[in-house]
């Protein structure tokens, strides 16, 4: 499989200059992913992680990352993400051919199973992750390797010292071939899993957002 790299490109949206991730895939890839554009199951074509304000209050996302999508000339479909991280610290990992992207705001961590409140849910901070597996997955070990993003993810946050379990906006994109027998587990003890499971702490961990933490291996 052809190495997939990430560009840093910047737009011009609302009088403002802002940052964006951009991945071409070198060739159209199965995906998994919970974002507001493209998300799903499907082949897609290509990844943006957009920089928004903090005070971002777009109702559209779909529509917005639609038509970044055009002005980027963007062929075909692919999954659009947004977050108010600043995405020019982005942190990469990788572990035998398993790579990861992450990008990390904890401006408003949350526990996932936190009592009921009425407050206003505050949605500054965003952990969006982005990840390529060299080998394709079923359907079945694709759903799983979103479990298994999530479980890593929460380890490193607290190993980082953070009391939270993400935050509300988190995303999660998996990549893997369209082509090649498929491997049919994506947990964190099988093979694809657990290299998966140790390139997202890897990249979470990075965050300079947290003191940092003892990690294991990411080669």
């Amino acid at each position: 499989m052809d190495v997939v790299s990430v560009q840093l490109r910047s737009r011009r949206e609302g009088g403002r200059e802002l940052p964006l991730l951009l991945w071409r895939l070198p060739a159209p890839m199965r995906a998994i992913a919970t974002a507001p554009h493209g998300g799903g199951l499907g082949v897609r074509r290509w990844v943006v992680n957009a920089q928004v304000p903090a005070s971002y209050a777009r109702r559209d996302p779909d529509h917005h990352l639609h038509r970044l999508a055009v002005s980027l000339g963007l062929p075909g479909r692919g999954v659009g993400l947004l977050t108010a991280a600043d995405v020019r610290h982005h942190h990469h990992a990788h572990d035998h051919g398993v790579e990861v992207f992450a990008t990390v705001g904890l401006g408003h961590p949350i526990q996932a199973a936190a009592p009921h409140s009425h407050a206003p849910v505050e949605l500054v901070g965003t952990i969006n992750v982005v990840a390529v597996l060299p080998e394709r997955l079923s359907d079945a070990a694709l759903v799983n390797t979103v479990a298994t993003v999530t479980e890593a993810k929460v380890q490193a946050l607290r190993d980082l010292g953070h009391r939270a379990t993400g935050t509300a906006t988190d995303a999660v994109v998996v990549l893997c071939p369209t082509e090649g027998r498929a491997a049919d587990f994506g947990g964190p003890r099988s093979v694809w899993g657990s290299r998966l499971a140790r390139a997202v702490y890897a990249a979470v961990a990075a965050s300079p957002s947290a003191p940092s933490a003892p990690m294991g291996p990411t080669r």
